[in-house]
Order: structure tokens, then sequence, then C-alpha cells
């Protein structure tokens, strides 16, 4: 398992790059970790109960919060804090980021809502 040696948020807070240990380094939006949030708010307690999130394209990231040394806590400007992301989770939306972001812009427009 790659290990993170960063995480680093730009200025505006928009997005949080995750560096690892295997050299590998992925920018990841406020917008997709936000609505892929691992918490039960948005994930539900099982896959039916997922929630597609609208209108967090302007999301920015206020505090990252270790939680031991196997996650993350992000907190968002919109007030959602609860989700815990584990090393390998955030490892995935970096490696996936384009197919992940595509599904969501896909729930988004079957739905009917916006970013």
């Amino acid at each position: 398992m790659a290990w993170p040696t960063e995480l680093k948020l730009d200025a505006e807070k928009r997005t949080l790059t995750v560096s690892f240990d295997d050299g590998q380094s992925f920018a990841l939006p406020a917008e997709l970790l936000r609505v892929m949030s691992p918490s039960a708010e948005v994930q539900g307690h099982s896959p039916e109960q997922r929630v597609t999130v609208p209108g967090k394209k302007n999301v920015r990231i206020l505090q990252l919060e270790p939680v031991g040394n196997y996650a993350v806590r992000i907190v968002f400007d919109d007030g959602h804090d609860t989700g815990l992301f584990v090393w390998d989770y955030l490892r995935d939306l970096g490696e996936n980021r384009d197919a992940h972001f595509q599904s969501y812009l896909d729930e988004l427009a079957a739905k009917g809502l916006g970013r």
C-alpha cells in the first residue's frame, strides 16, 4: 500500500494535492471530494441509499484534520465534515478521478440536478 507523504491545499482551497511515497501525486478538486465523501450522509448504508449531492461546484476546503495514521477528515465550507478519507480511498479518487467525476456528472444529469 502506498503511503501519503504530503497533503497540500492550493491557495483558493479548491484543490487538495495528495503525494504518495511511490512518487504518484494527484490533484483532487474539492467538489469531487465533497460529492464522493465516504460519510454515511452521502454514501448511505447501502448502494441504494447513496445520495447524489448537487450544487457543490464552488465548495471549498476549510480544514484538514488527521485521524490517527490512516485517514484525514476534510472540513468543507458548507459544513460537511463527517467523511473520513482513508489513504486507499484518496488513492482511488486520484487514480480514477476522471471516471468518478464523469459518473457524478451523469448522476446529476439523470436526476435533473446541477453542479
